[in-house]
């Protein structure tokens, strides 16, 4: 249920578990500068069966960059997490990790790949600030390393190279025998046995995708549902905000729906700016996603967002924002859009970067911690302050968002004014054994978080 009020009434909201009741009582009229500062600021709220979100957005405004400079970290340095919990390092020495997936024997596969910049556009980046690693050469490693924990300590005692010669990878999947890569440009097929350390086949090319785009929106990554029936693909956007055109952001800003051979593609949700992690809250079965949104607004336009991915939902890219909330760059290009636009389920707060999700599955967290989501948040940019560079955990209750998002690892900021930072975390991925890993591509390192 969605309910505004950009009018000079007062109003009562009554929440109720399972449904809400909403009671308007007509106020005397305010005065002329009581309205405009009504006016000025957007409400728009978020419904779930058992609690109710309310965003108050501003008015769009003039934007202001600040970069991070990554610093790396010191030894025997590493995030924090909340009383109960341990943190170690998993990996390190690292290019970029950037996703990871965990194989059915218990081998953990980690994907080194980033943001490829040179030449021209390289030099261009080193003066605006964009390069934010001083270790960043502009290459992508565009391989898959697989980690094995023989003994079961928490420490994996095996590293190979699984993979390699890829084009920007991210996305990772098994279904029976066939292992399944999402580069930037298209889907790769190839062979795999129970216990192999490296592919050496060559993969077949099961679906092309359009390479590339907008600060980042390279990344593809890849669920699949309960049976292996379908594979579901993210896919975000060229641009920030449709700039170059849409006729170059077919099949864009959209999770797609194939099956394993590639065929039957369709657009399952559309208008999603920048998808990136996907997964299945446990309870449902139902797909979410995190969503980065778009930029140049002002510090706190328009927030990013945790979704749950229905069926032929539209979220507004690039006419509208946080339900029927024109973008003033779009303005009246397409109305019949900007009314159908659904308003997101959770607030990751704005330039956030929130990349990561994972539901935890498992037993071995305390209590609290068990079942709600745990977002990646790669951090800001496109902000007069950092924010994100952290994980976050939103708590669920029968499979829907119960409470805001609440700190769960943090500590990557090393100095806020400066900007430095010793990594910037990614992916959050829930291991077998009931503990969670972390990709930290700016440090180079996976960390790993567990129950004390």
């Amino acid at each position: 249920m969605i309910n505004r009020f950009h009018s000079s009434f007062s109003a009562i909201t009554i929440i109720v578990t399972g449904f809400f009741i909403i009671t308007c009582v007509q106020c005397a009229q305010k005065s002329s500068s009581d309205k405009a500062e009504a006016d000025s600021t957007q409400t728009a709220t978020a419904a779930t069966d058992d609690v109710k979100q309310i965003v108050e957005l501003p008015e769009p405004s003039k934007s202001k960059n600040k970069y991070s400079n990554i610093i790396g970290w010191s030894e025997g340095q590493m995030p924090k997490a909340p009383e109960g919990f341990v943190v170690t390092e998993y990996a390190g020495n690292l290019k970029s990790p950037r996703w990871a997936y965990q194989l059915p024997n218990g081998d953990v596969l980690i994907v080194e790949s980033n943001t490829e910049t040179k030449g021209a556009k390289r030099v261009q980046e080193q003066v605006s600030g964009k390069i934010k690693s001083r270790s960043d050469d502009g290459l992508s490693a565009n391989r898959i390393t697989l980690l094995r924990d023989t003994n079961n300590d928490g420490k994996p005692d095996v590293r190979e190279i699984f993979l390699k010669d890829l084009n920007q990878p991210f996305g990772m999947l098994l279904i029976k025998n066939d292992f399944y890569v999402a580069n930037t440009d298209g889907i790769l097929k190839f062979p795999y046995k129970d216990g192999d350390t490296k592919i050496t086949a060559k993969g077949q090319k099961i679906l092309d995708l359009p390479a590339g785009g907008y600060n980042n929106h390279w990344t593809r990554n890849l669920v699949a549902n309960s049976d292996g029936s379908k594979i579901y693909v993210s896919v975000g956007s060229g641009s920030n905000v449709a700039e170059h055109g849409m006729e170059n952001e077919v099949r864009r800003a959209s999770i797609l729906e194939i099956n394993p051979d590639g065929s039957g593609e369709k657009i399952y949700v559309s208008g999603i700016r920048n998808p990136v992690g996907m997964d299945w809250e446990p309870n449902t079965k139902k797909l979410w996603s995190a969503v980065n949104e778009r930029d140049e607004l002002g510090d706190e336009l328009v927030p990013d967002y945790l979704a749950q991915a229905k069926e032929g939902a539209f979220y507004g890219w690039p006419f509208a924002y946080w339900g029927p909330h024109e973008d003033p760059r779009r303005k009246g290009e397409n109305p019949e859009a900007v009314k159908k636009t659904i308003v997101p389920d959770v607030d990751l707060g704005s330039h956030t970067a929130s990349l990561g999700l994972a539901f935890y599955k498992g037993d071995k967290f305390p209590a609290t911690y068990r079942q709600g989501a745990y977002i990646g948040q790669h951090g800001s940019w496109n902000r007069s302050e950092l924010v994100g560079y952290k994980v976050v955990f939103v708590p669920f209750k029968n499979g829907k968002p119960a409470g805001k998002p609440q700190d769960f690892l943090t500590g990557f900021i090393a100095n806020p004014e400066s900007g430095e930072v010793y990594g910037r975390p990614v992916g959050t991925f829930c291991l077998k054994d009931g503990s969670m890993l972390v990709t930290d591509d700016g440090g180079g390192k996976v960390w790993r978080v567990a129950a004390k």
